[in-house]
């Protein structure tokens, strides 16, 4: 792996992205676990600063790629062929929305005291209300957008550029990319990691397979949505 065949300032990104973010995340997310419980403005406090912090670092990779001239197939921003990126972004939701419905219905009989960290967290910071319901929407779509950018494009770009001399270097950066994928959710605890990483890969093929993000995109909202407005129903029936 050649660090030197990629611009210094695609190295500090990755660095920025699997290092600095990660560290800051779960510090975050430390300081709200230590809380009983929280209010209503801490959540839209989380929600509000996240869209905000996530933006500002789609817009700074945006514009280091495009001083570097990197183009939007690069980034897996093309629509080669509409019909197909649409049907695979159905199908793709679709599945993984049901996926997540189902996997909260078993977690809702698991008792509150053995379902782990990451569902520790999702009892949190889920909205209560229909104002915290509307910011939290607004960050699903930012997430979705912003985080497929990050990491399906632009790390994967940069990891396939980084070892385009290698043998098997798409099936490399796709690894990687979901590395870095799963680093930024290190605040989940080790079973976020290991999801974060297999929903990575998928999305990574499918990214591969289409030439596009919208799956992805369209996917990755999809799951944090569906979190976000059955997750509150199944736990607190629950």
């Amino acid at each position: 792996m050649n660090f030197l065949s990629i611009p210094w300032d695609f190295v500090l990104i990755l660095l920025l992205l699997g290092a600095i973010l990660p560290w800051r995340g779960y510090d975050r997310m430390k300081r709200l676990l230590s809380k009983p419980e929280l209010t209503s403005a801490d959540r839209l406090h989380l929600y509000g600063t996240t869209i905000l912090f996530q933006w500002i670092i789609v817009a700074i990779v945006a514009w280091r790629s495009v001083s570097r001239a990197v183009g939007p197939v690069e980034l897996g921003l093309s629509a080669s062929d509409p019909w197909q990126i649409l049907w695979t972004s159905l199908a793709l939701t679709g599945f993984l929305c049901l996926n997540q419905v189902m996997g909260l219905r078993r977690i809702a009989k698991i008792p509150e005291a053995n379902r782990g960290r990451l569902l520790t967290i999702t009892s949190k910071i889920i909205p209560r209300n229909s104002l915290e319901a509307l910011l939290y929407s607004a960050l699903c779509c930012t997430a979705g957008v912003s985080e497929e950018f990050l990491y399906r494009g632009f790390v994967f770009m940069a990891f396939a550029r980084m070892i385009v001399n290698f043998g098997h270097a798409t099936i490399f950066a796709a690894i990687l990319s979901s590395i870095w994928f799963s680093l930024a959710h290190v605040y989940q605890g080790k079973r976020g990691i290991i999801t974060t990483f297999i929903v990575g890969m998928l999305f990574v093929c499918f990214r591969i397979w289409t030439g596009s993000l919208l799956p992805a995109v369209a996917a990755h909202i999809g799951i944090d949505l569906t979190i976000g407005i059955y997750a509150s129903k199944i736990l607190q029936n629950a």
